[in-house]
C-alpha cells in the first residue's frame, strides 16, 4: 500500500546488499600443477626401507614356493592319472622355466651394459684433461660399443677420418662427441617428445581419477628404456625401473619437477588453454614436466656427458612436441 492507504500495483524494488562479481574482484582461476607427473616422480624416487624389503622378498620367496609346489603336484597327480598329459605338463613347466631363466639373463646383460656406460663416463671425464693416449682408448671404447648398428656406421667412419689430425686428447673428444653423439642425441630428443605428446594428451582427454597418473607413469618408463636403448644401454623392465629411479631422485635433489612460467609460456596457447580448461592446462604442464625427465635421462644414460655439444633446450622440445597439440586457434 502508499501513504493515502490504496494498493499499489506495479513492481516493488527492495534493496538488498549482495556483493556483485566483477573481473576484479571474482577469484582466480586455480593454478594447475602438474599433479600427474609430480606424483609419478615421487613414486619413482621414493627409497624402500630395509624392513619394506625384507617383507616383500620374504613374500615372493613364499608365493614362488607356493606356486611351484602347487605345480609339481599338479603335474605329478596328472602324470599318475594320464601319463601323455602328465608329459605335456611336464613339457610346458620346462619351457615356462627356460623363459624365466631367459628373462633374469637378460636383465643382467642389461644391468651390466648400464654399468659399462657408466665407466666410459667416468673415462671420458678423465680423457678430457688427459694425453691423446688416453683419448684414443676412450674412443676406442665408443667404437666397440657401436660397432653393431648400422645407423652409426657413417659416425664412426667420419671420427675415423678425422682424428688422425686431431693432436690434443680434449680436442679428440670433443670431435668424437659432434661425431658420434649428435645423431644419438637426435634420436632421442625424438623419443622424449612422442613420451611427452602422450602425457599430454592422456592427461587432456583421460577424465577418469589415476588414469593420468597411470599413463604418465608407463610412458616415462617407456621413454626411459628407449633413451637408454639410443645411446646403447639396452635394459630390461627392472632396469628401465632403475633408470626412472635415477632420474626421478636427481630431479627431485635439483628441485628440477617443479613448474616454472618459462615452460608454460614456451607453448604455444599454454597459458590461455590453463585458463580456459584445467584438464588441458595440466596436460600441457604433464607434457613440460615429461620432458625435463626425458632431458635428465639423456644425462644419465649418454656414455658421453655434455660438453662440445649444448644440451637440449626442455622448453624447446615442449614447444616442438605441443605446439602443434594444443595451439591457440
Amino acid at each position: 500500500m502508499n501513504e493515502n492507504g490504496k494498493i499499489r500495483r506495479g513492481p516493488v524494488v527492495i534493496e538488498a546488499e549482495i556483493p556483485i562479481e566483477t573481473p576484479e574482484t571474482a577469484p582466480p582461476v586455480p593454478e594447475v600443477g602438474g599433479q600427474a607427473m609430480q606424483q609419478v616422480t615421487a613414486m619413482a624416487a621414493r627409497k624402500t626401507g630395509w624392513l619394506g624389503r625384507v617383507f616383500w622378498g620374504a613374500t615372493s620367496a613364499l608365493v614362488g614356493m607356493m606356486v611351484s609346489v602347487a605345480l609339481w603336484d599338479f603335474a605329478t597327480g596328472l602324470l599318475g592319472r594320464n601319463p601323455l598329459l602328465g608329459q605335456i605338463a611336464l613339457g610346458l613347466m620346462a619351457l615356462v622355466g627356460v623363459v624365466l631363466l631367459l628373462l633374469v639373463l637378460r636383465e643382467l646383460a642389461g644391468f651390466a651394459r648400464l654399468s659399462k656406460i657408466d665407466a666410459l663416463k667416468s673415462g671420458v671425464r678423465r680423457a678430457r684433461t688427459g694425453d691423446r693416449a688416453e683419448a684414443l682408448a676412450i674412443l676406442k671404447r665408443l667404437e666397440g660399443l657401436y660397432a653393431g648398428r648400422e645407423e652409426m656406421r657413417w659416425a664412426r667412419q667420419s671420427l675415423r677420418d678425422v682424428s688422425p689430425d686431431v693432436l690434443d686428447g680434449p680436442d679428440l673428444i670433443a670431435v668424437a662427441e659432434r661425431e658420434l653423439m649428435r645423431p644419438l642425441d637426435a634420436a632421442a630428443v625424438a623419443e622424449v617428445q612422442v613420451a611427452a605428446r602422450n602425457v599430454a594428451g592422456a592427461t587432456a582427454l583421460i577424465p577418469l581419477a589415476l588414469a593420468d597418473v597411470a599413463v604418465a607413469l608407463a610412458a616415462n618408463v617407456r621413454m626411459v628404456r628407449r633413451i637408454a636403448e639410443v645411446y646403447g644401454g639396452r635394459t630390461g623392465t627392472i632396469g628401465s625401473w632403475r633408470l626412472l629411479k635415477a632420474v626421478s631422485t636427481h630431479l627431485l635433489a635439483t628441485g628440477a619437477v617443479s613448474v616454472g612460467d618459462d615452460l608454460i609460456g614456451s607453448v604455444a596457447g599454454g597459458g590461455a588453454l590453463s585458463k580456459i580448461s584445467r584438464r588441458f592446462g595440466e596436460g600441457v604442464i604433464n607434457g613440460a614436466l615429461t620432458a625435463r625427465v626425458g632431458v635428465a635421462a639423456m644425462e644419465v644414460c649418454r656414455p658421453m656427458p655434455f660438453d662440445a655439444l649444448k644440451r637440449p633446450s626442455v622448453s624447446g622440445i615442449v614447444k616442438n612436441a605441443l605446439t602443434g597439440m594444443f595451439s591457440r586457434g
